[in-house]
């Protein structure tokens, strides 16, 4: 009974580490529990929440991704380019520059899975290739102008839910669902607990690894969609070191960085807990610096946890 106790702890864990969160920022101010601020810490959270799932994908296999904050750069500075100086409508806009971050994944996923090169190095290799094509193409300037329907997509409503929240909710559910109920969400799992034995069942190893890059490229790219929507303006600097929030979330959330093992709920918690963290933080007047520290450390805890649980399943 007290091992059943212990292992319900250990997998509700990251739940009760945000009900504490929420607890203690409600009582230290006044303002963190009210439904407007609720709403303003799932609107931030979305972008991130979105890049999330691709990176939960690409870590579930054993790999990381780097690109994903040079992917949002890309998709700002692109979009906007095309859509104010290249006069382009905004839905052939967005389709083509998806597009691009699913051919800048299949890239990532080729090198790693064809040539066996480290994920990490191809992907810090795509982050410094696309920040610099982002700009050459911006001249390191932003670019505004953007119509006025395309605010809708970060800025409007539907009722008094904001449109990124429900994007996320739905990218959330679509990721549970890839992961869950189709089978080449199980060769994910497959192919981080074993490579060599998911190989010799006949799963088709570098099919699956290039699908995976392509994945976090197009939910990389949607999260950069919604970040210039609700900007409003495409900035050369717009993904810079958002990778490491990403991967802070997704490890945060349980998932094992040395793959196979991971649910997309509990990512779906770790999201959360970075963004009442990041709020609470503010609201307390905490400095930016401070807030950096703290999420540095929050992550070297969950990467230790993480290795502390591994040697103890290895026993």
């Amino acid at each position: 009974m007290q091992k059943q106790m212990i292992e319900v702890i250990k997998d509700k864990a990251i739940f009760l580490v945000l009900a504490v969160m929420i607890i203690f920022f409600s009582l230290v101010t006044k303002t963190f529990l009210t439904l407007d601020n609720l709403f303003n810490v799932a609107r931030q959270v979305s972008m991130l929440g979105i890049a999330s799932i691709g990176m939960t994908f690409v870590i579930l296999l054993g790999g990381i991704d780097l690109s994903t904050g040079s992917i949002i750069t890309f998709v700002n500075i692109v979009t906007a380019y095309m859509m104010v100086k290249m006069d382009i409508s905004m839905w052939p806009a967005i389709l083509l520059t998806l597009m691009m971050c699913i051919l800048i994944g299949l890239f990532n996923g080729f090198a790693v899975a064809t040539f066996n090169m480290p994920a990490l190095i191809v992907t810090f290799a795509t982050q410094t290739i696309f920040a610099g094509v982002a700009y050459m193409i911006s001249g390191g300037m932003p670019i505004s102008g953007l119509p006025e329907e395309f605010a809708v997509i970060g800025q409007g409503y539907v009722g008094v839910v904001p449109i990124p929240v429900l994007i996320m909710i739905v990218a959330f559910v679509l990721g549970g669902v890839i992961l869950n109920k189709t089978y080449f969400g199980r060769y994910f799992y497959a192919l981080g607990g074993n490579e060599e034995a998911a190989k010799l069942s006949g799963i088709r190893v570098k099919a699956i690894k290039m699908l995976v890059f392509a994945l976090s490229g197009l939910f990389g790219g949607i999260a950069g969609i919604v970040m210039l929507s609700r900007t409003n303006s495409g900035q050369a600097t717009a993904g810079r070191g958002y990778e490491f929030d990403v991967i802070t979330a997704v490890v945060l959330g349980g998932v094992s960085l040395s793959g196979g093992s991971g649910r997309m709920l509990n990512v779906v918690a770790g999201v959360l807990i970075l963004g009442v963290l990041s709020n609470g933080m503010v609201l307390m007047n905490v400095s930016s610096y401070a807030q950096m520290v703290i999420k540095g450390i929050i992550l070297l805890l969950a990467v230790g946890f993480d290795c502390v649980q591994k040697k103890g399943i290895e026993k």
